[in-house]
């Protein structure tokens, strides 16, 4: 047997130990695992560029999160708390449920990544929150302020979660079409969405509820 391919893996050790540069480490383990495997340097090279070619979209996400890093160091949230505050009329209790809508809806849709946390909630939604709450009901404690942003993070879990199993495609509806089959019951993946729908309308309810309560608990400690 030939030990010789898992030299590969020392490397990725010893680079990450030495704290070199990630990507060099790793490509260079896989090409030395691959030639001392046998392989042709042109053959490990075909094989690194058909896997990035493969998983090409999963490596757009490594693009898209500098992108809003970069965009949060030049006021990113302080744009969106500025957006916010020049809105007659805007409470935190109205932002969120008209987001909590949002994100059910197209969730509901099938598209489930255009919001989330850090591409959503942490550089717009939290401080636009933040922002609508402290325009109501003044400077907020920092007890409160921490409510103000975890209930935005948890509108979009509650958003995400009970929107996204009304799409008949998304890998939950499959799997629970999977054990209907296999114990007899043979149910198509839109008649299980369709019965998600009362769900999602009965969180959207609730809370939509637990969002007005924080805005009126947030006036009361206010005045």
């Amino acid at each position: 047997m030939n030990y010789w391919p898992l030299l590969g893996i020392a490397i990725v050790v010893a680079g990450f130990a030495l704290r070199f540069n990630p990507l060099l480490v790793v490509v260079s383990a896989a090409l030395a695992t691959g030639v001392l495997a046998g392989l042709d340097l042109t053959a490990v090279i075909e094989a690194l560029g058909k896997a990035f070619n493969d998983n090409r979209y999963i490596s757009v996400t490594w693009i898209i999160l500098p992108v809003i890093g970069l965009l949060e160091r030049y006021g990113l949230q302080q744009r969106a708390r500025a957006v916010i505050e020049g809105v007659r009329g805007a409470t935190m209790g109205k932002l969120l449920v008209i987001y909590l809508g949002f994100r059910q809806i197209t969730a509901a849709l099938g598209m489930k990544d255009i919001g989330g946390h850090p591409q959503a909630v942490r550089p717009l939604v939290a401080p636009m929150a933040e922002a609508a709450a402290e325009k109501s009901h003044g400077t907020l404690a920092e007890g409160d302020r921490e409510k103000v942003l975890a209930m935005a993070a948890a509108t979009d879990n509650v958003g995400l979660f009970f929107g996204e199993d009304i799409f008949f495609a998304i890998a939950s509806i499959l799997l629970i079409q999977g054990v209907f089959e296999s114990a007899g019951y043979p149910l198509t993946p839109l008649q299980l969405s369709v019965w998600a729908i009362p769900t999602a309308i009965c969180a959207f309810i609730i809370h939509g509820w637990r969002i007005s309560a924080l805005d009126r608990r947030l006036g009361r400690a206010a005045s």
